[in-house]
């Protein structure tokens, strides 16, 4: 079977957060070593139960989970060493704004750059895979008909939008772009996966932040809706399945935007309505009590992941029902 393959030992970088651990998941899966990074001994993180990560099929053999901190990017440097390859999916999330944006940001790029630094004094990592958002190139003012990787957010745009998470996009933004000039100067092989709003099922024991935006008629949080006016979504698997097709495609080069649906508020409620009419979805009438918002009207274009050959897997409907399950089967419904 393709799990007992042994293709190499790669680093996973945040291992608890939802993308991370479902790639973890797939790496396994895949024939690969895994190692993960999870936040140092210092920090409540540490402390909390991560039978999710080490029950996973093949992880009592292949998973070996290290301490590390993006505050101290030579942290990063054990779990890395020997490893042909690592998925740079951890970064600072503070969505309250509790600290200054300036040392967030700063904090994201030195750690980011801490471990690129580390993959090139390895010797034996053959590629990086950071994991970007959509936040990276969706916030202008240009009015474009369609978005792709081409295009990147403007920083002063996000900050006059005065949306929720101002600063996690902001660093966003300047991480992936410091990390491309820094692959760039220093002849290191990184690609960058752009995924938009990530729904799907979650082993992590938390509902996602991400599962919670794009649930929430589901949920009947009508105050979390103000935000639907136009989304783009993409299934969990989906998009480990393109961080680890990225990896092993030889050709692969830059950004890759990974987004297999655009859906309007209108059409998201009548999808959710008709197929799951015993959920407390707030009608259209009663969304009109609120302001919704709608970033970009944009349509987002995979173009290019897609003519890598790469192919999405899940449909709408399948990740919806996935979701939902999982949810039940986790008693957050």
């Amino acid at each position: 079977m393709e799990r007992y393959e042994d293709k190499g030992s790669v680093c996973v970088t945040g291992g608890t957060g939802y993308v991370a651990s479902w790639l973890i998941k797939k790496l396994l899966e895949n024939g690969y070593r895994v190692r993960t990074t999870i936040r140092s001994s210092n920090h409540p993180d540490s402390k909390k139960d991560l039978s999710y990560l080490t029950n996973l099929p093949c992880a009592s053999e292949k998973l070996q989970i290290f301490n590390a901190d993006l505050d101290l990017p030579e942290s990063f440097d054990e779990a890395i060493q020997g490893c042909i390859g690592v998925f740079h999916v951890a970064h600072p999330v503070d969505y309250k704004e509790k600290k200054p944006e300036e040392v967030k940001i700063q904090r994201a790029i030195n750690g980011t750059l801490g471990i690129l630094k580390a993959c090139l004094h390895s010797k034996t990592v053959k590629r990086v895979v950071f994991t970007s958002s959509a936040s990276t190139i969706m916030f202008n003012d240009k009015g474009l008909d369609v978005l792709d990787e081409n295009h990147w957010s403007d920083i002063d745009y996000i900050r006059s939008v005065k949306i929720y998470g101002v600063s996690y996009m902001i660093s966003k933004t300047l991480t992936e772009k410091a990390a491309l000039e820094f692959a760039e100067k220093h002849g290191l092989d990184l690609v960058t996966v752009i995924p938009t709003v990530v729904n799907g099922p979650f082993i992590c024991p938390r509902v996602p932040s991400s599962v919670n935006f794009s649930m929430a008629m589901i949920f009947g949080k009508k105050e979390n809706c103000k935000y639907l006016g136009k989304i783009q979504m993409v299934h969990v698997d989906d998009v480990a399945s393109a961080h680890i097709f990225l990896f092993e495609y030889p050709h692969a080069k830059g950004r890759y935007l990974c987004s297999a649906f655009d859906i309007t508020i209108d059409k998201m409620f009548e999808f959710l309505s008709a197929r799951y009419p015993e959920y407390p979805i707030p009608t259209l009438d009663s969304l009109k009590e609120i302001e919704i918002e709608c970033f970009t009207r944009s349509d987002f274009s995979s173009k290019k992941l897609l003519d890598t050959g790469f192919k999405y897997k899940y449909r709408l409907e399948e990740m919806y029902d996935e979701t939902i399950q999982c949810c039940k089967e986790k008693g957050f419904l």
